[in-house]
């Protein structure tokens, strides 16, 4: 894949913690990319439709969704994506640490591109970070991005 711009990745999550290791993870590798970071599902739905302070994000490339979320949960996020004509082509990453079997059930049947669990070990996270931003943005041939 022929990249000449940054990959912009949309990272919803609440948890100070993992946004850092996320960032730091993103920084390590050789990909350009932009992250930007909604701490809850609401701010997520805002910056996807480009409401209020948004108007002028850019179109993601990816997202990264926690379900486990403040406001808006991610479950109610994945659903507004998948459904909305505008938004549904961007992948969706589930990247959190619920590993009940029913939400890895909801989150494929909601068009979830990939359902991952948080590793609780801070080195495993860095390096599950890494491996997601290699496959996603190396390996895969995103949907062109219109930014539209």
């Amino acid at each position: 894949m022929a990249v000449f711009r940054a990959i912009e990745i949309l990272l919803v999550e609440d948890n100070p913690g993992d946004v850092r290791l996320t960032k730091e993870a993103l920084k390590e590798n050789k990909i350009r990319n932009n992250l930007h970071v909604a701490k809850d599902g609401v701010e997520a739905m805002c910056f996807l439709r480009r409401m209020a302070e948004y108007k002028d994000a850019p179109r993601p490339d990816l997202i990264l969704l926690d379900l486990n979320l403040p406001k808006k949960d991610g479950r109610e996020v994945l659903t507004e994506i998948k459904t909305d004509e505008k938004l549904r082509a961007i992948p969706v990453v589930i990247l959190t640490t619920s590993d009940a079997e029913d939400d890895v059930a909801k989150a494929y049947q909601m068009y979830a591109n990939c359902y991952i669990r948080k590793p609780i070990d801070l080195n495993r996270f860095i390096e599950v970070v890494k491996v997601i931003e290699n496959f996603w943005l190396s390996i895969v041939e995103l949907p062109p991005n219109s930014n539209g």
